[in-house]
């Protein structure tokens, strides 16, 4: 594998669904939470860079956004679990955004279909993603795919990604991502802030 090089600048950390909830859900006891802390730091150590962004998922009171067509949302909307206000919608307090920071909330699996993510990204000259997931086969799956469609460079922080079933999470790390992305551990991506 090439060594991994970021023109910090033109970077972008996504810390994607690393929500009370959900974290509680995928990630049992996995470590992932003390990698995005270490990234985290690692990237808000360096000025001009990465910006980091956060993507949320979340609706409206009453679930406006979800069809009933749509078999996972409408579990959601059904069950209350991702409602404004809802505690468990909160961005754990262990990786909390801080002013500067950018929370994009989303309405599907993925961070970019119907939400300003892009704008965002094209705004600041973004190139680069640096991807950080729960679970690996939803946001980090989905956002990818339609990253790599849209021409960005992007890096998987393998560590930082958990999903609810170990084998599914190894097959799209190992087999899978590494067509369209590169595929690091959290140690890679620190030393390749410089």
């Amino acid at each position: 594998m090439p060594e991994l090089h970021l023109e910090r600048a033109r970077t972008a950390l996504l810390i994607m669904d690393y929500q009370v909830s959900i974290v509680e859900g995928y990630s049992g006891d996995a470590p992932v939470l003390d990698v995005a802390e270490r990234v985290l730091a690692a990237a808000r150590s360096h000025d001009g860079g990465p910006l980091v962004i956060y993507v949320v998922v979340g609706f409206r009171p009453g679930f406006p956004e979800v069809s009933a067509n749509n078999q996972g949302f409408s579990a959601a909307r059904s069950s209350g679990r991702f409602a404004a206000g809802n505690p468990g919608t909160a961005i754990h307090d262990r990786v909390a955004p801080r002013p500067a920071d950018v929370v994009v909330t989303k309405h599907r699996v993925g961070a970019f279909q119907g939400t300003d993510l892009d704008m965002i990204l094209r705004a600041n000259r973004i190139e680069t993603l640096v991807l950080l997931g729960i679970a690996t086969s939803g946001v980090v799956l989905s956002t990818l795919r339609y990253a790599a469609d849209a021409d960005y460079r992007i890096v998987v922080v393998r560590d930082g990604c958990a999903d609810r079933d170990p084998e599914v999470h190894r097959v799209l790390m190992e087999k899978v991502f590494p067509r369209q992305s590169q595929v690091v551990d959290a140690d890679e991506f620190i030393l390749a802030l410089g």
